[in-house]
């Protein structure tokens, strides 16, 4: 009989480890807290990665039958109908996220063509709203005929950002002693550099973390295939925490480097890594062959993320759910088994989340930075669902079965996952909060601040619609 648990301990953290993290996670964070990252970064892999990453592992390994993922794992412990808001809050916290993709796609397309970063700070964010619907409607329209080149082209340029996110670290670390190269930050040897001021404004930048090391829900279906799962998950988790702890911390040294932390540039978020490479590339002599290397794999990366991020989480929410909370019309799927329904909706709010903010923000490189920002306040509320599973389980361990257990003791595993449940809210809720200063502009505050607010609460709320059309619709039948 063979053994069809082949996976090891170091198969999963490099698996885990691609799918989790990326340079774009050292940007938007040095971005916002500069080189005092290094030890929100260590903070945040000890006291919230870790738990999140083995809290999925238990789950994986509890329910290694259910399909759906953390929609499954909350049906299981509650009931239907919460399973039902669970599977809908995985799919609707894509809706920023996918109107954030085609302003990236448009960036990457800039640095290839001009190999600078000025189109962000020069065309107006009414135009790059337009040209970004446009983008989105294409990328709808390809993805509704069917994925399976999309998906390979995804699979080598995912690989190809990965090699660069380390290729960046590689290089940065190495050019002063190769290139002789002088550091932008004063005072990189001086502990006080990297210590955070823990403030209210520190606060409201954690939710950036959270979105970086999120997404470990992901790696679920692999505990089952792992040999000796009890004992070699854990230590594939443990592995890939101290690999992305590593990548953070020597990617944000880098960062230091080749941009000074007192004195961070307003446009890093979108054009920080062309930048790095571009400084990396002056340092080795090699003219822009990073900047363009990275901008075609950044390039076809989102492209991808784009076209798959439309239709995977429609299809976990279609797959998953039960004919009294969607109409059995919405889940109708044409010859090419797309949801035509499902792919409507998903355009009609993107085109909202695409459109309206450029309304009130009138430059691209604040519309890019807010929406970022509304990205890291939106996707961990599906975080949320994780850990309330977690607590269900432990509530009730008496009644499920776990091959691997991160804690054992259920009371410390029910405290332990209320403690990541609140640690997450608390991110979110303070998340909403401008980075733009009152003081500076409070128009735009005001705006952001609604927009903040109102986005979630909208793509949550419009879950509670579709259980009335579908009770509607079998009365009708």
């Amino acid at each position: 009989m063979s053994d069809s648990k082949q996976l090891r301990w170091y198969n999963v953290a490099i698996i885990a480890f691609v799918s989790v993290w990326g340079l774009g996670n050292v940007v938007n964070n040095y971005a916002t807290q500069g080189l005092s990252v290094i030890v929100s970064w260590v903070l945040i892999m000890i006291f919230y990665f870790v738990p999140y990453a083995l809290i999925v592992g238990q789950l994986g390994s509890t329910f290694k039958d259910s399909t759906g993922g953390v929609s499954s794992w909350v049906k299981n412990t509650t009931t239907k109908r919460i399973g039902y808001f669970a599977a809908w809050t995985y799919w609707v916290v894509h809706i920023p996220y996918l109107a954030q993709k085609p302003q990236g796609i448009l960036i990457s397309i800039s640095w290839i063509f001009k190999q600078n970063g000025d189109f962000i700070n020069t065309v107006s964010a009414t135009t790059i709203a337009m040209i970004c619907l446009v983008i989105f409607l294409f990328f709808l329209w390809i993805s509704s005929k069917g994925l399976t080149t999309l998906k390979r082209i995804g699979g080598i340029a995912g690989t190809a950002m990965f090699i660069m996110s380390l290729l960046f670290i590689l290089l940065a670390v190495s050019a002063p002693a190769i290139t002789g190269a002088t550091f932008a930050t004063p005072d990189m040897g001086n502990i006080k550099s990297y210590l955070p001021k823990f403030d209210f404004a520190y606060f409201t930048t954690i939710s950036m973390l959270v979105f970086a090391v999120g997404g470990a829900e992901k790696i679920s279906p692999y505990v089952n295939e792992t040999k000796n799962a009890s004992k070699e998950f854990p230590k594939g988790m443990l592995v890939l925490a101290i690999m992305i702890a590593v990548c953070a911390i020597l990617g944000s040294f880098s960062m230091g480097m080749l941009f000074d932390s007192n004195n961070i540039p307003n446009d890093l978020m979108a054009n920080g890594a062309y930048e790095a490479f571009g400084k990396l590339g002056a340092y080795y002599n090699v003219g822009n062959l990073f900047v363009i290397i990275y901008a075609i794999a950044q390039m076809l990366a989102q492209i991808s993320a784009l076209a798959f991020s439309i239709d995977a989480p429609l299809k976990i929410l279609l797959a998953d759910s039960d004919k009294e909370f969607i109409p059995e019309s919405f889940s109708k799927a044409n010859d090419k088994g797309t949801p035509v329904k499902g792919y409507i909706l998903t355009g009609i709010l993107v085109s909202v989340l695409i459109i309206v903010p450029a309304l009130g923000i009138e430059n691209m490189n604040e519309n890019y930075k807010w929406l970022l920002n509304l990205n890291s306040i939106v996707m961990p509320l599906r975080y949320l669902w994780v850990f309330f599973a977690y607590m269900m389980v432990n509530k009730m361990h008496k009644e499920f079965h776990s091959d691997y257990k991160f804690i054992k003791n259920p009371k410390i595993g029910y405290i332990v996952g209320l403690w990541c449940f609140l640690f997450t809210a608390f991110a979110c809720i303070l998340g909403a909060v401008p980075k733009v200063p009152y003081a500076e502009n409070p128009k735009a505050f005001i705006f952001q601040l609604a927009m903040n607010i109102i986005t979630p609460i909208v793509l949550i709320s419009l879950g509670a619609i579709f259980p009335y059309f579908a009770r509607r619709a079998q009365k009708k039948a």
